[in-house]
């Protein structure tokens, strides 16, 4: 291959069984924009080497024309940088299948046409409303089960499922009832792309692996935790889906929770998936409901209006393609968690995310508490005493210890310092994209990166208890902000604390 595999941060002895992926939305924006690339990727490092890859989508193409789209992604992906070699090596395991999801044909020819490699992976990059109509279809042409490899050969069949899963709690619970009918647990991995990000990865090792932070990861040490994923960008075409979804949906509901559960659980036994992911849904089941008494006390919901992003002006949500000119839908959601835990009793989490804010960032921020005696009382930049962990999960993916040092000269006033790391400048390489090791560890079964079903319930649970309280009070609470700030400032009367202030966007 034409790179150095010990840059791309994965060990060349895990090269999965042959096997075959069906992606079922073959011709959609996810396949072309995520999918295609990381699989490219994947070749190119040399992680996979014996596979094909099945398009399923009711486009009416032919194998040429599939791979003529595929050709277009690499080129605009890689421009100058893409060789040509490797991309004909590609195209050759590239097949396509013309069929809607819900006829019967598209799969016998799965059955009749992709026999070897035996192992099978089917990706759904679908809507969700195909979801039931696939897994269905999949368990009725006899798919579902691994097929006979030869003699003394294990095989698999595994299924990527991508979010939204379910609406509410009831839809997840039926979405669940429905893939455990054709497919066993450990058949299926529900994928949320932001647990494959290195630095979301690197948070349990950074708690277990460092006899440092651990000890003081409690609430003795910690004044509060805040988690922000913030986005420059408005809904832009997706208006139509984000009526439906919101931002509690979109992104609380999974990412955020997710990040939740890695900041906050126990240490696991061991590795083994189930271990780690029982350690996670305990931290779920342990979020105290929200009542509608405190509704307004625990969660706050904006929407975006017009204003000004990167010296340009930008529309209203309410003028979004798509969007209804009354709508209630919230593009911010702000939180505040409480866990009911030995290791967290008293420690406010607050969870934020919203469109159209000042800045893109994703970030956990862990707030320390104060030293118990303030010897420089005096100091003018005292009330900055407390010290701040930084973990950046995008941009520029990486760590930063914020802490007080005396400034030089014949003074005891102290300012604060940053010590900071980055993945990029660390390791001379950037981390691999996040479909990219998710995909990977699917293919060797690895399901640590996945959510479980009893997890995906857990935080549906808490999630619909908001939106009943929210429906309670229909469009009232729901305060609006002008693109480009920090969203709306009744945020911050969710932190009430000396050290709680919500970090600067």
């Amino acid at each position: 291959m034409d790179e150095n595999p010990l840059l791309f941060g994965l060990d060349l002895a895990r090269e999965p069984a042959p096997f075959t992926i069906v992606i079922f939305g073959a011709s959609g924006d996810l396949t072309r924009r995520k999918l295609i690339p990381a699989l490219f990727s994947l070749f190119r490092h040399g992680f996979i080497v014996n596979f094909k890859i099945a398009g399923f989508s009711r486009r009416n193409w032919s194998d040429e024309k599939f791979r003529e789209e595929i050709s277009a992604i690499l080129e605009q992906t890689y421009r100058d940088r893409l060789n040509q070699e490797l991309k004909e090596a590609f195209l050759h395991k590239i097949s396509y299948i013309s069929s809607p999801f819900e006829a019967g044909e598209g799969y016998r020819r799965i059955k009749e046409n992709y026999s070897e490699p035996a192992n099978k992976i089917y990706y759904l990059a679908t809507p969700p409303s195909e979801y039931e109509v696939i897994i269905d279809q999949l368990g009725e042409a006899g798919l579902a089960r691994p097929q006979a490899a030869g003699s003394n050969r294990a095989c698999f069949t595994r299924l990527i499922i991508e979010k939204p899963f379910g609406r509410d709690l009831e839809s997840a619970r039926a979405l669940n009832r429905k893939l455990a009918s054709v497919f066993k647990e450990e058949q299926v991995y529900r994928i949320d792309h932001y647990l494959g990000k290195e630095t979301v990865q690197n948070v349990m090792v950074f708690r277990f692996g460092n006899g440092v932070f651990e000890p003081i990861w409690n609430n003795r040490y910690i004044d509060h935790v805040q988690i922000t994923m913030a986005e420059t960008l408005g809904v832009g075409s997706r208006g139509g889906y984000y009526e439906k979804a919101g931002a509690l949906k979109d992104i609380v509901q999974n990412h955020l929770l997710q990040l939740l559960c890695l900041v906050a659980m126990e240490p696991p036994n061991d590795l083994d998936p189930d271990s780690i992911r029982n350690e996670k849904v305990k931290v779920l089941k342990s979020i105290r409901p929200v009542t509608e008494e405190r509704i307004r006390s625990e969660t706050s919901r904006g929407q975006y209006l017009a204003g000004i992003i990167d010296g340009k002006k930008v529309a209203a949500y309410r003028e979004e393609p798509g969007v209804s000119e009354d709508s209630v839908t919230e593009t911010f959601v702000a939180l505040r968690l409480a866990l009911d835990s030995w290791r967290w009793a008293g420690v406010p989490f607050f969870l934020r995310t919203g469109k159209r804010l000042a800045r893109r960032t994703t970030e956990i921020s862990i707030r320390l508490k104060r030293p118990p005696h303030l010897l420089f009382e005096g100091s003018e930049i005292s009330s900055s005493l407390a010290n701040t962990l930084i973990m950046r999960i995008q941009p520029n993916e990486g760590m930063m210890l914020n802490f007080n040092s005396k400034i030089p000269g014949f003074t005891t006033e102290m300012r604060p310092v940053n010590m900071d790391f980055s993945y990029g400048s660390s390791f001379g390489d950037e981390p691999p994209e996040a479909y990219e090791r998710l995909l990977i560890d699917a293919m060797l079964g690895d399901s640590t990166l996945y959510t479980r079903s009893d997890e995906i319930e857990a935080a549906w649970s808490y999630i619909t208890g908001i939106l009943s309280a929210w429906t309670e009070s229909e469009g009232d609470g729901l305060f609006f902000y002008p693109a480009g700030s920090s969203g709306p400032e009744e945020a911050k009367n969710l932190l009430n604390g000396p050290e709680q202030r919500w970090r600067k966007l």
